[in-house]
């Protein structure tokens, strides 16, 4: 019997899963970072190396199956086929240059493309679209668009990609994006409310008071001194007294706020969080509609655009692992006139690769 895997390799773990030709899943398996621009050759096909006989480690075989595989390179042909989604991996140059090594390791020459691609599994799953987008919003984000490659295969052909830029420069929808939204919302309030009468300022919310707290700040105006204390020194003498946030880098003292603006707009309904996941999911849907065509069939659109009704969006990421904010995004998509024929959401894109795949070979 022939099996099929796929490998998520990002910059913080490596995910593998084995299906059957049913798409059934037999085997999972983990292993530490596998981004190959950070790691090199040598030091990332260990890591996969590990992750895979982790997964084999933990497969039980089809009573017909001959025996369990628990080394590589395998004995016999195992693997149907392989798809690696490597994170650090843009260009035809770093494909070829792991094509080799993966191929000796598991006895089959796998697909290997960004680790974006795995996110689009799901259009080889359904005959009724022909394109999908794949779109992160964790601590980053970014939005890139398929179609059905050419020949067999779970190979996608990418269309187009919006963003992905890193914190400094973009991450639209992102954990420092709605952190730093948050933090330039409520600073925004407080200089209106030094022009306006007393009236007319805006209620107090709890956004602003969830932020407060969790920087241990009693002056809005605070929030400066937090947001540009400069990065701590690594292997620096740690002071005990100074407060917690001088211990984070920039980065992560606005990204971890995402979560206190989504407890203030979805569970206290916070007008001021809500104004903040208004500005965000608008800009992350800005870069969607980048890759849409109108529905109304015409001239002037660009050719590698696709139609709502044609797409499957696959959402990915801990920020759209929430419903209501999934929601809010989708929304602001049918307001503009984008309804997608299917939305699902990828909590294991090493999962849905392998299901992918068995759907192909099962094609």
């Amino acid at each position: 019997m022939s099996y099929h895997l796929c490998v998520d390799c990002g910059g913080s773990k490596t995910a593998a899963a084995i299906a059957d030709s049913a798409g059934n899943i037999l085997g999972r398996g983990q292993g530490g970072p596998s981004n190959f621009a950070y790691l090199g050759l040598p030091n990332f096909i260990q890591a996969v190396t590990d992750t895979v006989t982790a997964a084999l480690k933990s497969f039980i075989p089809h009573p017909e199956a001959a025996s369990t595989q628990s080394l590589l390179p395998p004995s016999a042909p195992l693997f149907a086929s392989a798809w690696f989604g490597v994170s650090g991996v843009d260009s035809n140059a770093a494909i070829a240059r792991l094509i080799p090594p993966l191929t000796a390791l598991l006895g089959v020459e796998p697909i290997v493309a960004n680790d974006t691609h795995l996110l689009a599994a799901p259009l080889r799953m359904h005959d009724d679209v022909s394109a999908a987008i794949g779109c992160v919003s964790g601590t980053g984000g970014i939005v890139v668009s398929f179609k059905q490659g050419q020949g067999t295969g779970a190979r996608l052909e990418e269309l187009g990609r919006v963003g992905g830029w890193g914190w400094i420069l973009g991450d639209e929808g992102g954990g420092f994006h709605v952190g730093r939204e948050a933090v330039r919302q409520i600073l925004w309030d407080e200089d209106r409310a030094s022009v306006f009468p007393l009236e007319e300022r805006r209620t107090e919310s709890t956004l602003k008071m969830r932020v407060m707290q969790h920087f241990g700040v009693a002056d809005p105006f605070e929030l400066l001194t937090v947001v540009h204390w400069p990065d701590p020194v690594p292997r620096a003498e740690v002071d005990v007294g100074a407060p917690a946030y001088t211990r984070d880098v920039r980065e992560k003292r606005l990204s971890s706020l995402a979560p206190l603006v989504f407890a203030a707009a979805f569970e206290d309904k916070d007008a001021l969080a809500l104004r903040v996941l208004g500005r965000t999911t608008g800009e992350l849907v800005d870069q969607i509609c980048v890759l849409l065509r109108p529905e109304a069939e015409g001239t002037g659109y660009a050719p590698r655009t696709v139609k709502a009704s044609d797409t499957i969006l696959c959402f990915g990421g801990s920020l759209v692992g929430v419903e209501a904010y999934r929601k809010l995004l989708l929304d602001e998509l049918a307001r503009r006139g984008h309804v997608m024929k299917r939305v699902t959401f990828i909590d294991d894109a090493a999962v849905a690769g392998a299901k992918a795949l068995a759907a192909v070979g099962r094609a």
